[in-house]
């Protein structure tokens, strides 16, 4: 292994670094064929990095920053967590490191791993030793035995990420690239070092994080390796179920989710670990009448969210908007093609899917939940004349999630139709402007009615009961039709009429 010092090039051809061309001085051949070496100590000015090739240096071992932080640097993305490999012993490094650091530096010890963890302004630097890794059929856990750096770089997922740079003092800053990542990153190419089939039955995750990569970066998945991942798809089963999520999630908070799904779905990975998702692709045909792929269609959906919102929840409502149309799909010979009440059942669907990948069953779940329930409605309401009543119920329905509720709704616009499109910008723009001014006059946004259940019981001496909830929804309704205001007086002689109207008897006022 050699390394290559700032400014150099290395040849295009992977394994062919050749030390003698570099010392004969015939750089000419290499720089009309080969690809230049970004400077890296540029990027190491940070003052830990010296610290650690001291200690490194004092300790007789050796210390390279290694994987995603040199890619990272390289693509020049921001990074904040540095790998740190040595030839020794990471956690007594890392014990030497925060000594120098001073200011009581804390470091977290995992010694089951055998590394350490130091945190320090916005960084977070782990130390491990150099090691070698074997797996069994069964299990995607490693078998961990030290070993060299060359040993370390073999075992990474791609080439991109089996870059290191030394920081031992007198090699400070040269790249070590053994498997041509500088290349990948150029062509931008993700590729598995050693034998694909190797990388990703050993650990069957890697196959996900290819096309995660590919997603993110906007990056081709090399087709030696695209062909291995799908002759291994089966091996994803193996995988938990929280860590599939935690790649799908990286997936769809990526530029554009679609390229990571598209991926998903022709490596027959899809049908694996996302079975719900998988069965909206395909187009089905009764006397010529056909409907359109909902899984492309879904696909549009995600990308046109993507550009409008940063919000990994609103993501997932776009994936899951159309995603019980499997299960209500009918033909009417008039209609054609219906999906009567999706909406409804894919809400419903929301909690089984977060269960089943392990995701929050909390206020985010709920949040899909509303979403998927309600995504028909405001384009429901741009097709017909909007009243006042229709948006008030919209805004009391969608509370908070009004705003996000109606970027779903623009997204799930996807007709090539250049008349379609104008008339539906056009009355969503009418839709906007009226939930401006009906939440300006009514403030029903997030709205409980003026008059509680408390001075119902109050008025008419009653306990908690069915009468009391008759007149609350009474109440809401009335505001919510534009009959009374959203006002205490009104909504209080309101309700004295509906409780006389009931039978009711009238308490002492206080």
């Amino acid at each position: 292994m050699v390394p290559v010092k700032d400014k150099e090039v290395i040849p295009t051809e992977p394994g062919s670094i050749n030390i003698q061309l570099f010392q004969s001085g015939i750089l000419s051949h290499i720089r009309e064929h080969g690809i230049a070496i970004p400077p890296m100590k540029k990027h190491l000015q940070h003052p830990v990095f010296k610290i650690i090739a001291e200690e490194a240096s004092a300790m007789g071992i050796e210390a390279y920053v290694v994987g995603g932080y040199v890619r990272d640097m390289i693509l020049k993305r921001q990074s904040k967590d540095i790998d740190i490999v040595v030839t020794g012993s990471g956690i007594d490094l890392a014990r030497k490191v925060a000594r120098r650091l001073g200011n009581h530096t804390h470091v977290n010890y995992f010694r089951n791993f055998g590394t350490a963890m130091i945190r320090m302004d916005d960084l977070e630097i782990e130390f491990v030793g150099a090691r070698r890794e074997s797996y069994r059929r069964e299990s995607r856990k490693p078998i961990v035995e030290s070993g060299t750096l060359e040993d370390d770089q073999k075992r990474r997922d791609f080439s991109i990420n089996a870059m290191a740079i030394h920081l031992t003092d007198t090699n400070f800053g040269e790249l070590i690239d053994p498997f041509d990542g500088i290349r990948d990153i150029q062509e931008k190419i993700i590729r598995t070092p050693l034998q694909p089939d190797i990388t990703f039955s050993d650990d069957p995750l890697r196959m996900m994080r290819a096309i995660r990569f590919a997603s993110q970066f906007h990056f081709t998945i090399d087709p030696v390796n695209l062909r291995s991942i799908q002759e291994n798809a089966e091996r994803i089963k193996i995988v938990s179920p929280e860590r599939i999520a935690d790649e799908l999630n990286k997936i769809i908070a990526s530029p554009k989710p679609s390229v990571g799904f598209e991926h998903l779905f022709k490596t027959g990975l899809l049908k694996i670990i996302f079975p719900q998702l998988y069965l909206l692709h395909g187009v089905a045909y009764v006397n010529g009448k056909g409907h359109k792929d909902n899984f492309t269609h879904t696909l549009q959906v995600l990308d046109n969210v993507s550009q409008e919102s940063n919000n990994l929840w609103l993501r997932w409502a776009a994936i899951l908007h159309d995603i019980a149309k499997p299960a209500t799909k009918r033909f009417d010979p008039i209609q054609g093609w219906t999906f009567h009440g999706h909406e409804d059942k894919g809400a419903r669907m929301v909690k089984q899917i977060f269960s089943q990948f392990k995701l929050p069953l909390n206020e985010k779940m709920k949040y899909v939940e509303k979403l998927v329930l309600l995504h028909l409605r405001p384009i429901v309401l741009a097709k017909e004349q909007v009243t006042d009543s229709a948006i008030r119920r919209l805004l009391f329905d969608a509370g908070n999630e009004i705003d996000d509720l109606m970027i779903l709704c623009k997204a799930d616009i996807t007709t090539k139709n250049e008349y379609k499109i104008r008339k539906y910008k056009e009355n969503f723009a009418v839709v906007q402007k009226k939930l401006l001014e009906v939440e300006e006059k009514d403030r029903i946004r997030n709205w409980q009615p003026p008059v509680t259940g408390e001075h119902i019981m109050k008025a008419f001496n009653l306990k908690p009961g069915r009468e009391v909830g008759e007149i609350k929804n009474a109440i809401r309704e009335a505001i919510l039709e534009g009959e009374i205001r959203n006002d205490f007086d009104q909504a209080f002689e309101f309700m004295l009429r509906i409780g006389h109207d009931m039978g009711l008897k009238e308490g002492k006022r206080q």
